[in-house]
This record gives C-alpha cells, sequence and structure tokens, in this order.
C-alpha cells in the first residue's frame, strides 16, 4: 500500500467577486468531482489518499508529510510558460515519485511554439506559423500576417495564445480570413492573456487527438480519435465553445472512420512527437489532416483526466476501456517506471 498524493488546480465552484479577464482562465481547472474519482479508484487498490492541491497548499503539505508518490494533474497559475512545471520540480527536489512528464517536457509543450519547433527537428509536419511578442506593433503584425497569408493555402490562419492549453483563447472568431482580421485577432488575445500569440496557417482537414501511454520503446497508442462537427459551420476549429457544449456540436469516432494508412500515419506521428518531446506516462497528442499527412498541432502531457468530458477518458473508452480502468493503466505505468511496483500491491 503507498500514500498517494493528488497534485490538483482546483476550479472554484464560484468565480471570484469581481474577476477580470477572459472567462476561460480556470479553463484548464479540475472540478473537485474528477479529483474524487481519482481518489475513490486509488483507494480502491488500497492506497492511502491525500489531497495536495496546488501553490503553498501543496507546498506545505509536501514539506511537512510527504506522500510516497504523486499523481501529478495540477496546471498551475498564471500565464508562465513553466507554470505546469512547478509540481514535479518541487517533487524533484525533495526526492519524491510523481506520475507524468518531467519539468522541461510540460515547459517545453506548453510553449506551442518551442514545442512546433522540436517536433519539425524531428522529422515531423507542422502548419507554417510564427510566435509574435504580445507588445508587437499594429505593423509588425500586420506584416507578418500577410506574410502568413501569402503561404496559407487554405486562405485563413488561426492566432491563439502561445502559453495556454484547454483551448483557452481559441474562439470561433480566432479564425481570420484578411490581415486585417488578424491583427484585430492578435491584440484581443495580446491583450487577454498577456503572452505572446502564436499565429499559425489553418489546416482545413480534420481534427484528430491520438493518446499515448507508456514509456520508452514500450511507449504505445491507445487509441486515435476524430472530432466530426455536428454542425454544417465551415470551417470546423475545435473551439472553446464547441468543447463546452460538445455533446450538441460534436461526434467523437473512436476508432476514427479513415483509412488504415492514414490512422497509420497518424499513430506514427504521435508517436514521433511522444519521443521527441520526452513525454513520459501519458499524453494527448493533437492533429489536423491535410490528406492522409497529419500536421501537428500541439502536446498535452497533462490531459484533463475528468469521467464524461475530458477527450482522452473519451477516446478511451471508445476503445472499450472505462474511465476507472484508464486510470488504472496510467497509475501502473507510472508506479512501475517509479520502481514502486512492488510496494504498491496490496
Amino acid at each position: 500500500m503507498l500514500r498517494i498524493g493528488i497534485a490538483c488546480s482546483l476550479k472554484p465552484t464560484d468565480l471570484p467577486t469581481g474577476m477580470t479577464g477572459p472567462d476561460d482562465q480556470f479553463e484548464e481547472f479540475d472540478r473537485p468531482e474528477t479529483v474524487e474519482s481519482l481518489a475513490r479508484i486509488f483507494r480502491g487498490e488500497g492506497h492511502e489518499v491525500v489531497v495536495l492541491g496546488d501553490g503553498r497548499e501543496f507546498l506545505e503539505i509536501m514539506l511537512a508529510s510527504p506522500p510516497d508518490f504523486v499523481f501529478n494533474i495540477a496546471e498551475g497559475r498564471g500565464a508562465a510558460r513553466d507554470r505546469e512545471s512547478r509540481v514535479p520540480s518541487v517533487c524533484q527536489m525533495l526526492g519524491v515519485p510523481y506520475s507524468g512528464s518531467d519539468p522541461l517536457t510540460l515547459a517545453l509543450a506548453l510553449d506551442k511554439d518551442m514545442a512546433r519547433t522540436v517536433v519539425v527537428a524531428r522529422g515531423g509536419l507542422c502548419p507554417g506559423g510564427i510566435s509574435l511578442p504580445h507588445t508587437s506593433s499594429v505593423e509588425e503584425v500586420a506584416n507578418r500576417a500577410i506574410l502568413m497569408f501569402d503561404e496559407s493555402q487554405s486562405g485563413c490562419v488561426i492566432l491563439k495564445p502561445a502559453f495556454e492549453g484547454s483551448s483557452k483563447g481559441i474562439r470561433a472568431h480566432c479564425l481570420a480570413e484578411t490581415p486585417g482580421e488578424a491583427v484585430s485577432v492578435f491584440h484581443q488575445l495580446a491583450r487577454d492573456y498577456s503572452q505572446p500569440v502564436l499565429m499559425e496557417e489553418f489546416i482545413e482537414g480534420d481534427e484528430i487527438t491520438v493518446g499515448v501511454l507508456g514509456n520508452g520503446d514500450s511507449a504505445a497508442v491507445l487509441g486515435v480519435m476524430r472530432i466530426v462537427p455536428t454542425q454544417s459551420d465551415e470551417p470546423f476549429i475545435y473551439s472553446l465553445e464547441v468543447k463546452r457544449d460538445w455533446a450538441n456540436r460534436v461526434r467523437y469516432e473512436a476508432p476514427p472512420v479513415l483509412p488504415s494508412r492514414t490512422v497509420e500515419a497518424i499513430s506514427e506521428a504521435a508517436l514521433l512527437v511522444y519521443s521527441a518531446l520526452g513525454c513520459r506516462d501519458l499524453a494527448r497528442i493533437d492533429f489536423r489532416l491535410e490528406g492522409d499527412s497529419p500536421f501537428f498541432i500541439e502536446a498535452n502531457p497533462l490531459p484533463g483526466l475528468a469521467p464524461v468530458t475530458s477527450d482522452l477518458v473519451i477516446l478511451s473508452e471508445g476503445y472499450g476501456i472505462g474511465h476507472d480502468d484508464l486510470i488504472r493503466r496510467i497509475l501502473s505505468i507510472s508506479l512501475e517506471r517509479v520502481g514502486l511496483t512492488d510496494r504498491a500491491r496490496p
């Protein structure tokens, strides 16, 4: 039996009075029900569970009474590109083993432009794009947008905050069809998120997400899922509005109705990205298809694990693996990697 701590960033049940900023600033954070579902599963395996939280609460517990193992789903607060690295950094300093990727990988994956650079260097495909400082002038953004439109085969570009996940900042209006629209979207994102903005060529094909589990040579694709819009709006963006109304706006295909050669190419690309970024234990990796070619969009080595609603959970269930079994599998993979398998036996 182990004493397992759950490091988590909890979503407020009531938004703070007088809250300023965009309405999605807590979008990545987990609901208490998600944390309790993990705790229930771990207790069912015979372990003692303590909820560690995030920030100061996490630090105080870790210093006073560190657990045997930390199951990390903490996103971190603020807009810094290293915010997801804080929990594993503390764990490493204190010598406490933890689940998931290390600080470098979590920071690298959160910085979309840096992740793109590494993936391309390893032979992966990415849409054309550039990261612009949030302080960029109208003239600079306009000039970059003109160049981007000249190179975009779809005739559109998409803009997004460079250091966010869970589709934060990615709304329907983020797809620009003219340089003027791109400038307008850029300045709205720069104002709301106070971080660089990624301007990227829009790939018109299918939205794809891939689950990967494991480590080193044993890493394997859990499954591939296609996100299919149920409404005829074109072009389709898997935006925050869509995710919040997913039951009405999309249909999830897992396994996807795609040619076997396409699925194979997607799986190979996902494993390339997983290895290139140094992911451990689990990750969810997103692509857009252009013909049979998967173009890397972003990687999430700290994917949501909420029952019912999280993409990785929906994907897993499409392959016959329910939420509880998925969590047990992730825990087992993590404990094996850190050498705690024997101690984990009841």
